[in-house]
């Protein structure tokens, strides 16, 4: 059910799931990874960087993020020459039910936006991989840049101006537009987290542009241009042919002398990408969302975001900020569903919640406006708009029931 695509030094709690899992901790979400626990079967897939998925097109560069449904992956796609984000799911069936499910509505947003106009992360191709825990779907979606929480935290914490906001709010209107009146899809899950940049603020950052040598698959044991690969893990899906480490072999070269990323940077203009996520080495930076955002989040994160505490002086951050492409995706679709058919009553992260959720009532697409607003704030100020803390006497369900009365009531007096 809940995919948020988690990122380092993540700011907000995750949903129910998480807190039943004894995340209760304290009221921030502050766990690194995800932990060993879920490597088993019917869980994780262990990923390295190196490691090789369908047949070796994609190789694996390093970690954006995580759910409690899958990781996140940096991958170099070898045969269209491109980065891209890969969301591995957890192999037991419910799981696997689940991304089929998150993949017919990512079909279905693709197939109804070949322009790509509609501010929606793509799926690019999605696969099954066979590892020592099971089988697990693969998503594959375009690499996207950071999510705006992390916007959020260059601005330390202390708003955008109003006209930087409407211009990240009016992408985000035309992708819920898009997803409520044209495929009548909720995607339950709107928070910073699950809306991604197509760039990163720090371009630095985006290996897309970076010109970073690219990690070749584990098998190949080589040492290039001055890096070391190393080669303890075999590649994830068998040895690749000949032709393929000759080919990845000339994209790592490019990309050393600089003209992948060169090349990248003209394909981003017209095919940029998640998941999503998402946040570039395996300590940093989504959404699928969230999921996918995620990616993951995002991913399903396919997102890209948090950067940790290091982002440079204020003034270093203030002049990133001026200059940053406001354009952004919605992602992360692992809790997404249809007006005319939902899964379950449990949505939205606790802060971007609506009363009639709280409540326990039904719900359609106003859901996400409720949680769009909510980022709307948060982007102009700094501050979540509803944060509850649980008390000695009353916990956090009891103060969102009361606020959400006292919101129903306002609602009444005002429509009076």
């Amino acid at each position: 059910m809940d995919e948020s695509i988690h990122h380092h030094h993540h700011r907000h709690r995750g949903k129910e799931e998480e807190e039943d899992e004894g995340d209760e901790s304290g009221d921030e979400y502050t766990s690194e990874d995800e932990g060993t626990e879920d490597y088993r079967r019917g869980g994780y897939h262990a990923v390295r960087a190196g490691d090789a998925f369908k047949s070796g097109q994609y190789v694996v560069q390093s970690k954006l993020g995580w759910g409690h449904f899958s990781t996140v992956w940096l991958a170099w796609d070898s045969l269209n020459s491109r980065y891209v984000a890969l969301k591995v799911q957890k192999s037991a069936q419910h799981y696997t039910e689940a991304a089929m499910d998150e993949i017919t509505i990512l079909q279905q947003i693709a197939e109804e936006d070949p322009e790509d106009k509609k501010c929606v992360v793509k799926l690019l191709d999605h696969f099954k991989h066979s590892g020592p825990n099971g089988h697990h779907v693969c998503m594959v979606f375009e690499y996207l840049g950071d999510n705006l929480l992390t916007l959020i935290k260059y601005s330390d914490y202390c708003g955008m101006p109003i006209q930087r906001v409407k211009e990240i709010c009016f992408h985000i209107l035309v992708g819920l537009d898009y997803l409520h009146r044209q495929l009548s899809v909720i995607h339950t899950d709107l928070k910073p987290e699950n809306i991604l940049l197509l760039s990163t603020i720090d371009q630095s950052k985006d290996p897309r542009k970076s010109g970073i040598p690219l990690i070749l698959p584990n098998s190949m044991n080589k040492t290039v241009f001055g890096t070391t690969i190393t080669t303890n893990v075999k590649p994830s899906n068998g040895d690749l042919t000949r032709n393929q480490k000759k080919k990845i072999k000339r994209k790592a070269k490019r990309a050393a002398q600089g003209c992948a990323g060169k090349e990248d940077s003209a394909e981003t203009e017209t095919d940029p990408e998640t998941s999503g996520a998402v946040e570039s080495s395996s300590n940093s930076n989504s959404n699928v969302g969230s999921v996918y955002a995620n990616a993951v989040s995002t991913a399903d994160g396919t997102g890209q975001g948090s950067l940790g505490c290091r982002r440079g002086s204020r003034s270093a951050r203030q002049q990133l900020l001026t200059s940053v492409d406001l354009k952004c995706k919605l992602v992360d679709f692992g809790n997404a569903c249809w007006t005319y058919k939902q899964f379950t009553n449990d949505i939205q992260t606790r802060q971007y919640r609506c009363p009639e959720v709280i409540l326990g009532s039904k719900y359609s697409t106003s859901a996400d406006l409720w949680s769009f607003a909510c980022i709307c704030f948060e982007l102009a100020t700094g501050d979540v708009l509803f944060d509850p803390h649980s008390g000695d006497n009353f916990d956090r369900d009891e103060v969102w029931m009361c606020l959400s009365n006292i919101i129903f009531v306002y609602r009444d007096l005002i429509c009076f």
